[in-house]
């Protein structure tokens, strides 16, 4: 159960409703701070719609941080989005064999995006000899997106279990697809 109760519109002022134009839990509850949520919101729609890095490697990175936070809301919402970016069940599989250090049989670029996740996630900074292979494959564009990318969804899933976010039941199918380590 969430810590701070999920607002509905009808909780909101006239001029708020459109925060929750998608009602999702992380919406609801994020709509408690209006100005937060539109920050949160702009940052997010740039990363969806705005980078020009490609979809399916920003999903994998995102997919990353969730594992590693074993964020079951995070994991479940980009299994599902992910999907809708390319990402397939055996990418999935993959993204998990590869962050338990199993050779996945990703191509180069996906197992690099990945470990850049797994470095920020776990280290607070990707390694130099990382960056340096990224720029073997990417503009600098891309690496500063990739790099927003995994450090707002590293804050992303830091909210989410502060405020103990519950999965919405249209999404737990993805959960049980591809469970959480314990």
């Amino acid at each position: 159960m969430a810590r701070l109760p999920y607002l509905d519109k009808d909780d909101l002022k006239d001029e708020d409703k459109d925060l929750l134009a998608r009602n999702i839990n992380l919406h609801r509850l994020l709509a408690h701070s209006p100005g937060a949520a539109r920050s949160f919101g702009e940052l997010g729609k740039y990363i969806r719609y705005g980078t020009t890095m490609d979809a399916r490697l920003r999903e994998l990175a995102i997919l990353q941080v969730g594992w590693l936070a074993k964020s079951p809301y995070e994991w479940s919402h980009h299994v599902k989005i992910g999907k809708d970016f390319g990402v397939t069940d055996d990418d999935i599989r993959a993204l998990i064999a590869e962050s338990g250090g199993a050779n996945s049989g990703l191509p180069d670029l996906d197992r690099l995006v990945l470990r850049a996740a797994r470095e920020i996630t776990i280290d607070g900074a990707v390694a130099a000899d990382s960056f340096a292979a990224l720029e073997g494959h990417m503009s600098k564009e891309h690496l500063v997106d990739l790099t927003v990318t995994i450090a707002f969804y590293n804050a992303v899933v830091r909210f989410l279990g502060t405020m103990e976010m519950d999965v919405e039941d249209s999404y737990q199918p993805y959960l049980d697809a591809f469970p959480l380590p314990d």
